[in-house]
């Protein structure tokens, strides 16, 4: 699973906490107004809302973030890594994001920690 999908399916798991929703509101927030209200990828997250545990939306999902690129934002990315902080300091967070990150979709098994790394201008990590 790619950082941002990951981000996000973790965050839809502890939705409910309020420094948890400010972060992911505003990245979704970003996703609408870089895509429009109406994308494919904003689709994807409020199907992903409704039925969290879902792996085929979950692969959607990963397949809407990768479509928009929203891994190569530099606004996106520094979202992502707010949400994911905040996760992170959350009683049981690392664990949240450490299955997260080891769920298997579209067959790729992502394990091990990341942190976003910015992009800067001109220039693709």
């Amino acid at each position: 699973m790619d950082p941002i999908t990951t981000v996000i399916v973790a965050a839809v798991n502890t939705l409910g906490k309020g420094v948890i929703e400010d972060g992911y509101n505003a990245l979704k927030n970003a996703f609408k107004k870089k895509l429009g209200e109406k994308s494919d990828l904003i689709n994807a997250v409020d199907g992903l809302e409704k039925k969290p545990d879902s792996e085929g939306r979950k692969a959607t999902l990963q397949e809407e973030v990768e479509i928009a690129k929203v891994n190569d934002d530099p606004e996106i990315l520094q979202l992502a890594q707010y949400l994911l902080d905040k996760i992170k300091e959350q009683p049981g967070g690392q664990e949240i994001i450490k299955q997260t990150q080891t769920n298997t979709v579209s067959g790729v098994n992502v394990g091990g920690n990341f942190e976003f790394k910015p992009v800067q201008e001109g220039k693709k990590s």
